[in-house]
C-alpha cells in the first residue's frame, strides 16, 4: 500500500518497517528522533529528494513499524533492523543522516558497520547519555511520568514540542512535528526512554571512518551545542557547524540551511566521487 506526501514522496507499507521515500539516486536514509517518525522528514523530503534518493524509515515499534523482539529495546537491535532495512531499500553503502535517538542509532551504524556507510550527518546529539550530569533514573521518573498518569503520545506532544524548539519555531513547524510525534504508541515512547539512557557512543567514535557533518541548534537544550563539540573532536573526519536561533528540532526549524549543509556533504563525499 503506497501513499503520497505532499512533498511529493511516497509511503511504503505493509512489511516489518514502514518507510517514506522520494527521488532517484545514491539513497540517503534519515533517522528520526525518540519524538518523531517517518513524517518528521518532509523539510528534506522536498529540500533533497529532487537530487537523491531519500528515504525515512518508522524506527521499529513506531508508527506503521512492527516491533522488534526484545524487550526494552537495545541500540544493537536497532541498527541490525537498519541494517535490514537498508538491504531492503536495494541498497549496500548509504548516506545516514540521524537526529537526536537517530543520531545515536546512526552513530553506531557507522561504528560496526562502516562499509555501508558512505557519510554521516549528525543533528542535535550526543555522544553519550547524561554528559551533562543528568541522572537516568530522575530523567526517565520525570519523562515517563505523563504515560504512568495515561497520557499518551499525542496528549502531550505540543507541548513537548514547543519545549524542545528554538524561540523562532512558527506554528506551522510545532503543527508538523507535533503531528509526527501523535503516531507514537505509549508502549514504543516508553520502551525508547528505557533505551536512551543506555546510550554511550564514546569509545566507538575514532572508529567511524565515514566523513561526517556534525549540526547543532544555538539555542537547543536537550543536547546542547558542546554535546556536538564533543562528536567533532572525537569523530577522525568530522567537521561542526552550529546554526543560529535554532532548538533541538534543527532539520525542521532551520529546512534551508540544514538542507544545504547536508547537500554539499553529500556532494563533496558522493559514491562516484574523489572522496569515495
Amino acid at each position: 500500500m503506497e501513499n503520497v506526501s505532499p512533498s511529493g514522496a511516497r509511503d511504503v507499507l505493509g512489511g516489518r518497517v514502514a518507510w517514506r521515500e522520494r527521488g532517484a539516486g545514491e539513497l540517503v536514509i534519515l533517522l528520526h528522533g525518540m519524538g518523531g517518525s517517518r513524517i518528521s522528514w518532509e523539510p528534506q523530503f522536498a529540500g533533497l529528494g529532487t537530487s537523491w534518493r531519500v528515504a525515512a524509515w518508522d524506527l521499529p515499534g513506531y508508527g506503521d513499524s512492527a516491533p522488534i523482539a526484545e524487550s526494552p529495546p537495545t541500540f544493537r537491535a536497532w541498527t541490525d533492523a537498519a541494517v535490514g532495512w537498508i538491504t531492503t531499500l536495494g541498497a549496500h553503502r548509504v548516506h545516514v543522516v540521524g537526529i537526536s535517538m537517530g543520531g545515536m542509532v546512526a552513530q553506531y551504524l557507522a561504528a560496526w558497520n562502516p562499509t555501508r556507510v558512505q557519510s554521516l550527518t549528525l543533528l542535535s546529539t550526543s555522544p553519550r547519555f547524561g554528559l551533562d550530569g543528568t541522572l537516568p533514573d530522575e530523567w526517565k521518573a520525570t519523562r515517563l511520568a505523563q504515560l504512568d498518569d495515561g497520557a499518551t503520545p499525542a496528549d502531550f506532544a505540543e507541548s513537548l514540542v514547543r519545549r524542545i524548539g528554538g524561540p523562532g519555531m512558527s506554528d506551522a513547524v510545532v503543527e508538523e512535528q507535533r503531528a509526527a510525534m501523535a503516531r507514537i504508541s505509549s508502549v514504543a515512547l516508553r520502551s525508547s526512554i528505557e533505551c536512551i539512557v543506555t546510550h554511550d557512543s564514546r569509545r566507538l567514535l575514532p572508529q567511524i571512518v565515514a566523513p561526517t557533518l556534525v549540526l547543532a541548534g544555538e539555542f537547543d537544550s536537550e543536547t546542547p551545542p558542546e554535546y556536538s563539540h564533543y562528536l567533532a573532536e572525537h569523530i577522525p573526519k568530522a567537521r561542526l557547524v552550529v546554526v543560529p536561533h535554532a532548538g533541538h528540532l534543527l532539520n525542521a526549524e532551520a529546512p534551508e540551511m540544514v538542507n544545504r549543509l547536508i547537500a554539499a556533504h553529500l556532494t563533496a563525499h558522493s559514491l562516484g566521487g574523489e572522496a569515495q
